[in-house]
């Protein structure tokens, strides 16, 4: 029987880098995207470098943009990021 610690990876993966994979499958560079979002290309560039968060109205101008990924699915992303970084953090502690 799973334990629920073994229900969560070990490792944690930053919600740019699926950014930065859904852009290059669109063939969209970080210049269009932030210009189509209304947002400085280095706010893209560090949010793909898992340098900044996403933010809530961050996930909503994606969702503007991207309308077939809901800003839900961005939300949930970076939620599972962080918990995924606190728990490694307290497990190695």
């Amino acid at each position: 029987m799973a334990t629920r610690a073994d229900a969560y990876p070990d490792v944690a993966i930053h919600p740019g880098e699926y950014l930065g994979e859904e852009i290059e499958a669109r063939k969209i560079s970080q210049n269009e995207l932030a210009r189509q979002m209304g947002r400085p290309v280095n706010t893209i560039n560090e949010i793909i470098n898992g340098k900044k968060a996403i933010t809530a109205e961050t996930a909503l101008q994606l969702e503007v943009v991207m309308p077939e990924i809901p800003a839900r699915f961005w939300l949930n992303l970076e939620t599972d990021y962080q918990l995924t970084k606190a728990r490694i953090k307290r497990d190695r502690s």
